[in-house]
């Protein structure tokens, strides 16, 4: 089983990426507050990794921090909760964050990331809370990075919040009313993200 990934980042298009190590290219999906943490292309990184094996593909999902790994397993084990769900969920939340809605059973919080519903967000909270280190929690949202192709910033932020799971008028809708004159990508991203999880 592949479980970590050191070297050189050779493209990001959320989700994807594509991490050449000792010239064989890993193609990976990774959540967006992993894609906030990378560098430009070229630069290396280090990925910690969990991988699936199915009968007709072999998925590899990157994370930049242990942590993050660790809560993309247990949503994925939560009935409901697939890999695209799982990685939405961090793309809007950080751990620390994910700890304090289910410690507060915050089932409202959890509606709103593309794929969750109020049946599967109550079994979240039912499934995970016994199973989380809740003695240090924060708030924190994480944010994302931009693609490497060059484009209008809005349009970006809308291609990758489309990739999470938002629907392409409800994606526009959170760049219009998050966007401002002068904003990165990642920044509309950030704020986007901000928004809809307050709802």
């Amino acid at each position: 089983m592949i479980g970590r990934l050191k070297g050189t980042l050779l493209s990001k298009q959320p989700p994807a990426l594509l991490v050449d190590v000792n010239g064989v290219g890993y193609e990976l999906e990774a959540p967006m507050s992993t894609f906030y943490e990378l560098g430009a292309s070229g630069s290396e990184v280090t990925l910690h990794i969990h991988m699936v094996v199915r009968e007709d593909a072999m998925l590899l999902y990157a994370f930049a921090k242990e942590p993050e790994r660790a809560l993309f397993r247990d949503l994925i084990k939560v009935s409901g909760i697939g890999a695209k769900t799982a990685l939405a969920v961090l793309s809007g939340i950080s751990v620390d964050d994910f700890r304090r809605t289910v410690a507060t059973a915050d089932v409202a919080s959890l509606t709103r990331v593309p794929g969750i519903g109020k049946k599967t967000a109550e079994r979240i909270v039912v499934e995970l809370k016994d199973k989380m280190d809740l003695s240090a929690i924060g708030v924190t949202l994480t944010a994302a990075s931009a693609p490497d192709q060059p484009r209008d910033p809005s349009s970006e932020a809308v291609v990758a919040l489309q990739a999470l799971g938002y629907r392409p008028a409800e994606a526009a809708k959170l760049v219009e009313a998050s966007a401002e004159k002068g904003d990165r990508a990642e920044e509309i991203i950030r704020k986007a993200l901000k928004k809809a999880l307050r709802g």
